[in-house]
């Protein structure tokens, strides 16, 4: 046998069985595309049910693995990224939150899209999630839109350093599918600052709904806009709301992903 293949039969028999098996399971819960329960986990790893076990429970205690405690299953969690935080590319990043996109257009029946500012005019379109229904709205990531645009615009328009007098100006160059004042856009921008999601009904496109969340960076600045579009009259007010309090939810987790 050669020095390499000794060497490699050295650390394979000098292994630690249960870091070993740690890595696999979290091998497993990255390729699983979902949640799973301790024994699927144990019986597909052909590992000892009360081991296993004990090790998904450490890996929950050190934060790389999350336990839903109703469904009684575990997943991925956010410490397996930081892990690796420096070296993640933004495509990676918004890789990691599509699994978060995807779950939010299934629940509720929207097309969940994630807006990243681009410029101090543009934002581009780096994420879109479908709910499985045949009718849903259809966004291409890479479209870009003015900074103002959409529901995302009243929060942009909040979380940048623009004056009043900037917003109006910007405003002026902006074409709406419905006519829209900026005395109402101004007072939309307010209302959104103090509920913290807002709101574009049938303004951007006919028959479409959209509302949005900002994800603040840790300096507090808005770098990217959860957003969910549905069609115009999909839900009433109350279920807008709760709609929008469960992206304002998710926001901070996404916050800790992408920024």
């Amino acid at each position: 046998m050669s020095p390499a293949g000794e060497g490699e039969a050295g650390a394979l028999k000098n292994a630690v069985k249960p870091v070993s098996n740690a890595i696999r399971i979290l091998r497993f819960l990255s390729q699983n595309g979902g949640p799973a329960r301790a024994t699927q986990i144990s019986k597909t790893l052909s590992i000892n049910a009360s081991t296993c076990f004990n090790i998904l429970r450490t890996l929950v205690f050190e934060g790389v693995v999350d336990f839903d405690a109703i469904a009684k299953t575990y997943s991925l969690g956010l410490g397996i990224l930081s892990l690796a935080d420096s070296s993640l590319t933004e495509g990676q990043r918004v890789a990691a939150v599509k699994p978060i996109l995807h779950d939010l257009a299934e629940r509720y029946g929207v097309t969940a899209t994630l807006w990243r500012r681009l410029s101090t005019e543009r934002i581009v379109l780096v994420g879109v999630e479908y709910t499985a229904s045949d009718i849903r709205v259809h966004m291409l990531p890479g479209t870009q839109l003015p900074l103002l645009m959409g529901a995302s615009g009243r929060l942009f328009a909040h979380h940048t350093s623009m004056s009043k007098s900037e917003v109006r100006a910007a405003f002026k160059t902006l074409r709406w599918k419905q006519p829209l004042t900026f005395d109402s856009y101004w007072q939309q921008i307010e209302v959104a600052a103090k509920r913290g999601w807002s709101m574009d009904d049938g303004y951007f496109a006919h028959g479409v709904t959209s509302v949005a969340v900002p994800i603040l960076a840790s300096n507090g600045s808005m770098a990217f806009a959860l957003s969910a579009v549905m069609f115009r009259h999909q839900y009433d007010d109350a279920a807008i709301s709760k709609l929008a309090d469960e992206m304002v939810r998710l926001a901070p987790t996404l916050s800790k992903i992408l920024c």
